[in-house]
C-alpha cells in the first residue's frame, strides 16, 4: 500500500498540535498557505477531511483527531528511536526546546560554559513561537511557562516570570515621564499573548489604566523588546530574561516595580529520560545557571 508523504504527515502533526496553520508555518519555516496546501494534499490522498476550517478557528474532525493522536505518538517514538541510535552508535545529542526570547537573551549567552564542560555532547536548540505551555514530543528538555500543571512531566522551577516597564534611552530623554500618569498619551507596545497586560499592570499597582495615544501589537516578546529598543514606544519586557538588554543600555526602566505575572519558568523532561546521562547533565547545568534568578 502506498503511504502518504512523510512531509505532509509531519505538517499535519504540527498543525494539529497548535490547531493553527500560522503557528505550524512558524515552526516549520514555511508560509501558512504552504501548510494549508500540504494538508489539502494529505486529505485528498486519504479521501478524508482532517480539519474543520472556520473563519477564525481550526478544529479536528473525528477522523483527524484519531489520526493526529496516532501520528503524535509515532513521531515521538521515531525521535526516541533515532536518539537511541545516536546514543549507541554516534555522538551524544540533547534536544532542548525554548521560547525564542528566552533562547536569545538568557540561554545562548551562557551555553558556551556547558559546551566547554561537555565537548562530546551535541546540543540541538529549537524554538517555538508564542508562550510555550506544552513539552514537544521531539524535545528531550524544554523551558515551559506556567504553574507546574504538567503531572506527566518531571519539572524543575527556575524562576518567576516578571515584567518591567521599559523603553529606549532616547525615548525617555525626549519624554517627560515621571510617574504612572505620564503614560497617558504615549505609544504603548502590547504582547498579543498578554493583550490585557497594561490593564493588569494598572490593577496590580492600584493606579488608573494608562490612556495611550496609540497601541502597537506584536506576537512575540522578542518583537516587543526590539520595538521598544528601536524607540517605537513603551513596553512591558520580560524580567529577568531580558536583563542583558538593560545591562547593555539598549533599554532603560521607567519605574522600579517588577510586576509578577503569576507564571513561572520551568525546566521539563519526560520521566523516562531521567537516566540519560546527557539529559541529566544539561538539566543540572540549566538549574544551576538560573538558580540565581529565582
Amino acid at each position: 500500500m502506498r503511504l502518504p508523504s512523510l512531509r505532509y504527515l509531519k505538517t499535519f502533526q504540527v498543525a494539529g498540535r497548535y490547531l493553527s496553520f500560522k503557528l505550524a508555518a512558524d515552526e516549520l519555516s514555511v508560509t501558512p498557505s504552504a501548510v494549508s496546501h500540504q494538508i489539502r494534499n494529505l486529505e485528498s490522498f486519504l479521501g478524508v477531511a482532517l480539519f474543520e476550517r472556520n473563519t477564525r478557528s481550526l478544529a479536528f474532525t473525528d477522523a483527524g483527531r484519531n489520526y493526529f493522536e496516532f501520528l503524535d505518538i509515532m513521531f515521538a517514538r521515531l525521535e526516541s528511536q533515532t536518539q537511541q541510535l545516536w546514543t549507541q552508535y554516534g555522538r551524544d545529542i540533547v534536544r532542548i526546546c525554548v521560547p525564542p526570547f528566552f533562547a536569545n537573551e538568557a540561554l545562548l549567552p551562557k551555553l558556551s560554559t556547558f559546551q566547554n564542560s561537555r565537548p562530546d555532547t551535541d546540543i540541538r536548540v529549537s524554538t517555538l513561537p508564542s508562550v510555550m505551555q506544552t513539552h514537544p514530543p521531539e524535545a528531550d528538555l524544554s523551558i515551559l511557562l506556567g504553574n507546574d500543571n504538567w503531572p506527566e512531566l518531571t519539572t524543575y522551577r527556575l524562576f518567576a516570570h516578571r515584567v518591567v516597564t521599559a523603553c529606549a534611552p532616547g525615548l525617555l530623554a525626549d519624554q517627560d515621564i515621571k510617574d504612572y500618569r505620564s503614560l497617558d498619551g504615549q505609544t504603548l507596545i502590547v504582547h498579543e499573548n498578554r493583550s490585557d497586560g497594561w490593564d493588569r499592570w494598572a490593577k496590580a499597582l492600584k493606579v488608573p489604566a494608562p490612556k495611550p495615544k496609540k497601541l502597537i501589537r506584536f506576537d512575540s516578546m522578542s518583537a516587543v523588546a526590539r520595538a521598544a529598543e528601536q524607540g517605537l514606544g513603551i513596553a512591558q519586557v520580560s524580567w529577568p530574561v531580558g536583563s542583558a538588554l538593560f545591562r547593555s543600555g539598549a533599554l532603560v526602566r521607567l519605574f522600579d516595580v517588577e510586576l509578577e505575572t503569576g507564571d513561572d519558568f520551568y525546566l521539563a523532561h519526560r520521566p523516562e529520560d531521567s537516566d540519560r546521562c546527557e539529559v541529566r547533565k544539561l538539566n543540572e547545568w540549566i538549574v544551576n545557571e538560573f538558580r540565581e534568578c529565582a
